[in-house]
């Protein structure tokens, strides 16, 4: 399909891969760091749009792809835009965290399951609004070709910081049981799936994710060594929204459901469009994984460091409890 394509939220990593694919491959290219007030004039004579979403910091956005939701109003101007310059197609990027992570979630999620992201997450539920809005525009719609793509955790190299201070690295304090199969997806990969839809006669909603997923204990083998501390359920729960609400930790308790229930993604579809993922999961996240200073220590120096973890967590442990019962007392006087 010839024509230009718009590009919002252009200024990222991802953003920086999709312009260079299309360009590469021959199409004109205008990108934009975010949606202007006049649209329709930067959409003059396009033929696709597409939103990557606006740039957050990392810590915002547990997708992996620094990039956070548009509101209601905006999407809908975005789309109305879209409209009004007769734009053939509009590729949105939504995240697979949409989905939720629910004991009920069969393995893998296709594209038919219900979008419903777990409640207090405010990314993956801001996604998951605006995904459900342009689904239901596109109903209303159909002259103009629609496509929302769903990828799992999107890491490589730019973002190997955030994944070892995300949650979806096995370390440190950790549920019982957060054993979860895990998905990850390779920027490079991403950025093809949204360079195929911006150019091809696709419509409708796709999976981003390479085939399979990885168990947890294999996750677990794949990390570089480093101190990791299992804690009953609900007592990890109560540290973690401890840790939050002092200002300890940079991952809100609401994110915890992702780590112990499934929600990997079937990808069929997106292949059957001729999409095909240049990294497995298992690739895709050792790319990712800068393992930090822990994986420079030797054996010795590693269990000495799990040890004085398992006393930390002992004394955070201690002082909840205390906290705990001098609140109830409070409360009882």
């Amino acid at each position: 399909m010839a024509g230009t394509v718009v590009v919002i939220g252009a200024t990222g990593p991802l953003g920086r891969r999709v312009t260079g694919l299309l360009a590469a491959a021959g199409t004109e290219v205008r990108s934009l760091a975010a949606a202007p007030r006049d649209l329709v004039s930067e959409l003059d004579g396009a033929s696709a749009l597409v939103h990557l979403g606006r740039p957050l910091r990392a810590s915002h956005v547990l997708d992996g792809t620094g990039l956070g939701a548009a509101d209601e109003p905006t999407t809908a101007r975005l789309l109305e835009a879209a409209v009004a310059a007769s734009v053939d197609r509009v590729v949105w990027l939504s995240t697979a965290m949409v989905y939720g992570a629910w004991p009920d979630n069969p393995i893998p999620l296709t594209e038919t399951a219900r979008p419903r992201p777990n409640p207090g997450l405010r990314g993956a539920e801001e996604k998951g609004d605006r995904d459900r809005q342009v689904v239901a525009w596109a109903a209303e719609h159909p002259d103009v070709s629609v496509v929302v793509l769903r990828p799992a955790v999107t890491v490589g190299g730019d973002n190997g910081r955030w994944l070892t201070r995300s949650p979806w690295k096995p370390k440190g304090v950790r549920s019982a049981d957060a054993d979860a199969p895990s998905q990850f997806v390779h920027v490079d990969d991403v950025a093809a799936a949204v360079a195929l839809a911006a150019t091809s006669s696709m419509r409708g909603v796709y999976n981003v994710a390479p085939d399979g997923w990885i168990p947890a204990e294999q996750l677990r083998a794949l990390c570089a060594p480093g101190p990791r501390v299992h804690l009953p359920a609900g007592v990890a729960d109560r540290l973690a929204r401890l840790r939050w609400r002092v200002g300890l930790s940079g991952t809100p308790p609401a994110v915890l459901p992702y780590t112990r229930h499934p929600w990997v993604v079937a990808n069929d579809r997106l292949r059957s469009a001729g999409w095909e993922a240049d990294y497995a999961n298992d690739e895709a996240f050792v790319v990712a994984d800068v393992g930090g200073f822990v994986a420079t220590l030797n054996p010795r120096r590693r269990q000495l460091l799990s040890l004085g973890a398992v006393g930390a967590v002992a004394a955070a442990l201690v002082g909840l409890v205390t906290w705990l019962v001098l609140r109830r007392s409070r409360r009882a006087g």
